[in-house]
């Protein structure tokens, strides 16, 4: 007697409630397909993988908090089992790198998902790179762009916990509020943050926000 075939789990991780409702409906229409949790920022992303393993996590990049790319990395460390899909509306080749360098299986438009979807999920579980198609298109058209794969971008330079002390001193949050959040003293968190001015050459809060802002680590409208 033949085994049911166990549904492929996914994880929503975006910060818009409509964007993540859009893409539940899309989801639930695709055959073997189960959403098996949501998530609106990359900590609640780590922390659901952690409890429910899915096989894909489908993770916007902008998100408060702790962004999609350094959630995949996270992810890429300590689960690389769980395939993680970038869904983003950035179309660029920084953000492709920065992706696949993080760990992720793939890299979808949102523009594209509609059309995408099923495919880019069937890959990525079968152990392939999924690209969308204007992407692949794109890098074709260039090659060879092995200097664009090679080239380290400032926020490669930082550390994965200077990003993300980065990010949450450039959404605002202060010294006492960083530590709580990363469940560190706010000495370490000052420590950090003289450690990021010395190695970026920025010597207020102000500049590190612009940087942040310059090199995409927060979106331009926030």
């Amino acid at each position: 007697m033949n085994q049911p075939i166990k549904p492929i789990g996914v994880i929503l991780a975006d910060d818009h409630t409509l964007v993540r409702a859009g893409m539940r409906a899309l989801l639930e229409k695709l055959p073997g397909v189960e959403v098996v949790g949501e998530a609106s920022e990359g900590r609640e992303a780590l922390r659901l993988v952690r409890r429910l393993r899915p096989d894909v996590v489908l993770m916007d990049i902008s998100m408060p908090g702790l962004n999609g790319l350094e959630a995949t990395a996270r992810m890429a460390t300590e689960f690389p089992a769980v395939k993680v899909i970038i869904l983003s509306m950035h179309n660029n080749e920084e953000y492709y790198w920065r992706a696949l360098k993080a760990g992720a299986a793939g890299y979808l438009l949102k523009k594209a998902a509609t059309a995408e979807l099923e495919s880019a999920l069937q890959r990525v579980v079968h152990g392939e790179i999924y690209l969308s198609q204007e992407i692949s298109a794109r890098l074709v058209k260039k090659f060879p762009f092995q200097g664009i794969a090679d080239r380290k971008s400032p926020l490669e330079q930082l550390t994965g916990r200077q990003r993300e002390i980065l990010q949450l001193i450039a959404e605002g949050q202060n010294t006492k509020r960083i530590a709580e959040i990363l469940k560190v003293s706010p000495k370490t968190i000052e420590y950090h943050r003289l450690k990021l001015m010395a190695g970026l050459n920025v010597h207020d809060v102000p500049g590190l926000v612009r940087f942040a802002l310059r090199v995409g680590l927060i979106p331009q409208e926030s």
